[in-house]
């Protein structure tokens, strides 16, 4: 399995990834059922060439995309970009932290279940 994560772009100005990084790590919170040799693919923020981006992921193999837990709380895009992610990968929309959000309902997307 290969795995990406995408977080805010604003939240990389002033976060180092660590709560993210630790979870897959750690096989924790969004990663607990993940196996050992789950590869960490992408990490870098959803800003930018975003369809660049997804061919690359598509490219190097990507089967899911981490939505960082920062996109759930801050990001306005958060379920149109999880859509867009989902028409080529499986989406779950938070790293760390309560698997549900405060402020919006965490989105979990297969591709399959996507028609």
């Amino acid at each position: 399995m290969k795995i990406a994560i995408l977080v805010r772009e604003e939240t990389m100005q002033r976060c180092t990834g660590k709560g993210c990084l630790n979870a897959f790590f750690q096989r924790k919170d969004a990663f607990k059922g993940y196996e050992d040799k789950t590869e960490l693919i992408t990490f870098s923020h959803a800003g930018g060439d975003i369809d660049h981006k997804i061919e690359m992921m598509i490219k190097n193999g990507v089967d899911t995309v981490h939505l960082s837990s920062c996109m759930r709380a801050k990001a306005a895009n958060y379920e149109a970009l999880a859509q867009k992610l989902a028409e080529h990968f499986n989406v779950v929309g938070y790293t760390h932290g309560a698997e549900e959000g405060k402020e919006q309902a965490t989105v979990i997307i297969k591709k399959a279940d996507k028609v």
